[in-house]
């Protein structure tokens, strides 16, 4: 596809009811994308596209300015895919309504062909922010692309977990790439960027409404393998994801909760009906076949940024130390060293053996057994 034609794929992107189908059609009558869209009235109307949808593209061809349009794009840094471009994702197209363009910031490589999303609720509890973030982290560090929507929560711990493993992460937004939403994950969206891709079909301009969301959770299913639900109400939009997952013919993975919390519902409901409960990385790993993926990735991850964190590790060994005796050595409070290791332990780069004792991961232990 030339650099021209993908003016005119950003142009039927714009036009409301032209989808990949109808573009198809379009193409194959006048035999490519710059005819289609520059086609006489009166044949368009040939096609049978429709009264409404032909006045809709007429209408777009004599307001939109498709160079300049291009060239806001291409001043941003970013990439536009169409559908016909040889990067767009090969799992993408086999979904019932593919994105006619992505808008890109950041790459996507052969890599995330091996990817899953893990999704939820926005009102994260403690346990959902600890399991999201084992997952991801494990995900990611067997070398399997994270996939979420950038919302707060579940997926923003997702993607977060996702960068910390030193793996790939792609953000799915409900707005135009120049609307990072929400706009506290502003920073975030720049880190995914550079350590994988924040990509929409929304063209620039294009505020995150409401009714954008559901809409995006296709994307989201269809750029993965499998959806893995950590908490969702019985309401929420994660359960979307998973249905569009389920139709797409993906995996579904839930999260077990007690039955108590409202925001387990949602995935005990999943699991009721059929999905995949999921309590470890390898249990996605081994439904997937991906081991080999995962045996295949760098296993070390990278030292942490904070200093106290830094400073637990380093006082960490093969040998199992007690928890006590670690408070001294590194003269911390035990709640301060208590929450560290924990983040730790989600990263894979510490674990405890029994007793409140602590080893270093990733390297020899001693033959030991507590009690």
């Amino acid at each position: 596809m030339t650099s021209s034609d993908l003016k005119y794929w950003i142009g039927f992107n714009l036009v409301t009811g032209i989808g990949p189908v109808r573009v198809r059609s379009l193409k194959e009558a006048f035999g490519g994308i710059p005819a289609a869209w520059e086609a006489p009235e009166a044949e368009l109307r040939r096609t049978g596209l429709g009264e409404k949808l032909v006045q809709r593209l007429l209408e777009a061809r004599a307001t939109l300015d498709l160079e300049k349009e291009l060239d806001r794009v291409q001043q941003m840094g970013l990439q536009v895919l169409s559908m016909d471009d040889l990067h767009y994702p090969s799992r993408l197209k086999e979904i019932e309504s593919p994105p006619l363009v992505l808008y890109l910031s950041g790459e996507l490589v052969p890599q995330d062909e091996w990817a899953v999303a893990i999704v939820g609720t926005r009102r994260a509890t403690p346990y959902g922010k600890a399991v999201t973030a084992e997952l991801a982290g494990g995900l990611a560090a067997s070398g399997v692309t994270v996939v979420s929507g950038l919302a707060r929560g579940i997926d923003g711990i997702a993607h977060q977990a996702a960068l910390e493993a030193g793996g790939r992460t792609l953000a799915v937004l409900g707005s135009g790439l120049d609307h990072i939403y929400p706009p506290e994950h502003r920073n975030l969206a720049r880190s995914i960027a550079g350590s994988g891709a924040v990509l929409t079909d929304y063209p620039l301009g294009t505020s995150p409404e409401g009714g954008n969301f559901p809409a995006r959770n296709r994307i989201i299913a269809g750029l993965s393998l499998a959806v893995i639900v950590v908490e969702a109400g019985e309401s929420s939009g994660a359960l979307i994801t998973a249905d569009f997952a389920a139709e797409q013919g993906r995996d579904v993975f839930a999260v077990p909760g007690r039955i108590y919390d409202r925001g387990s519902r949602g995935t005990n409901r999943l699991i009721a009906t059929g999905a995949f409960p999921v309590t470890t990385v390898d249990d996605v790993l081994e439904v997937l076949n991906l081991e080999t993926v995962a045996a295949a990735a760098p296993r070390e991850p990278a030292l942490p940024k904070d200093a106290t964190e830094r400073r637990v590790l380093e006082a960490l060994s093969g040998d199992p130390v007690h928890i006590d005796e670690l408070r001294e050595r590194c003269e911390l409070p035990i709640a301060e060293l208590t929450a560290c290791l924990s983040m730790l332990e989600l990263r894979g780069q510490a674990r405890q053996v029994g007793g409140m004792h602590y080893v270093r991961a990733h390297e020899p232990r001693a033959a030991y057994r507590v009690g």
